[in-house]
């Protein structure tokens, strides 16, 4: 492997190996074959080691972390050790397709910003169907916290950004890395924060370049609902975003993970968050009432059935990428950032700017 790699592949992971290879043979597949992969084993786990061992490819590298510390820190250690001028984010469970990184090199030239965010559409992944996200790249003007959290439906949003999907100067992702001990949104908080700069810019590529895997029975830390926490975050970034997003986060995102308190008490807190710091649209009332009013089980049914998946609905293909979806934003998880659920929401080269 020559000195300089054109891209570094990033992935954390932990105690999976089977799917740890198999996010790694995608990558050692692109098209792009100057890069390196670095995987960061989030603490002592032989297995791991074992599998990643078997691969056998020079242009592979493990490192070990001494304990627990989380993707984001893992993500961090292993950008740091990064050698490449690019940083590709993969995460243990999912796949590339194998021009990923091609295209989004050639979509990094046409960059206007010395520091662009390069991200794709990907196809969702799961036991009952699969389906393009996003529903829709941001529109020309749309400010990315907006496309990233409004909606225009009660059921779904329309924007979505995930980990897998990004690719950004390893000198931004440092500069910029991601927040240890954030348990959701981690994607909406680094994005909000990198194209703050001045220098940053989102693309996002129309075709989609991930397979983005969701065993919906497999435990994920992004099903709990630590709305406390998630609300002391927003108020946090509330600088950086416009009153519109901050609305819509408080009363779709933090309001699904608070309902299931059935608490009037929080009812009326977030509410009130939402109008003071923000400015609620229509659509953000009604949402909001559908969360607290509607058993989840119930919003459920009713999503897919407006959505149209249930099992055997509509794929995605190589020649039929869009399928039936959803935007990365389901009742439960109605933000577009892939730390939420795993349940879910073209053509090559096109993009979207900040």
């Amino acid at each position: 492997m020559p000195s300089t790699p054109e891209v570094s592949v990033v992935i954390p992971t932990f105690a999976r190996p089977a799917l740890v290879t198999r996010a790694v043979r995608s990558a050692l597949a692109q098209t792009v074959t100057d890069i390196e992969v670095i995987v960061v084993v989030d603490g002592p786990d032989e297995a791991t080691g074992k599998a990643l061992a078997e691969i056998g490819d020079p242009r592979l590298r493990v490192v070990e972390l001494p304990g627990k510390g989380g993707a984001p820190n893992a993500r961090n250690t292993g950008v740091r050790e990064a050698l490449a001028p690019w940083t590709a984010l993969l995460d243990d469970d999912d796949e590339w397709l194998p021009t990923k990184l091609a295209v989004q090199l050639t979509l990094a030239r046409s960059a206007t910003v010395p520091s662009p965010i390069i991200a794709s559409r990907l196809i969702n992944k799961t036991p009952r169907a699969q389906f393009v996200m996003p529903r829709r790249l941001p529109e020309p003007g749309e400010p990315i916290c907006e496309y990233l959290t409004l909606r225009r439906g009660l059921f779904h949003g329309d924007g979505f950004i995930q980990t897998s999907t990004i690719m950004a100067p390893t000198e931004l992702l440092r500069r910029v890395p991601f927040t240890v001990g954030l348990r959701r949104q981690q994607e909406l908080d680094w994005t909000v924060r990198a194209i703050s700069h001045p220098d940053v810019e989102l693309l996002i590529a129309a075709a989609p370049l991930v397979l983005w895997h969701q065993d919906e029975d497999r435990p994920r830390i992004s099903l709990s609902s630590p709305w406390e926490a998630q609300l002391e975050w927003l108020r946090g970034i509330r600088p950086l975003i416009t009153p519109r997003a901050y609305a819509a986060i408080t009363m779709s995102i933090i309001s699904s993970m608070a309902s299931p308190t059935r608490s009037f008490r929080v009812f009326r807190l977030l509410l009130a968050e939402a109008r003071r710091h923000g400015r609620p649209g229509v659509v953000d009332y009604l949402t909001f009432l559908q969360i607290w009013l509607l058993p989840p089980q119930l919003r459920h049914r009713v999503r897919d059935l407006i959505l149209g998946r249930g099992r055997g609905g509509g794929r995605a293909t190589a020649d039929n990428p869009v399928a039936v979806g959803r935007s990365g934003a389901d009742l439960a998880s109605p933000v577009g950032t892939a730390t939420e659920q795993r349940a879910g929401t073209a053509e090559i080269g096109a993009d979207v700017r900040r």
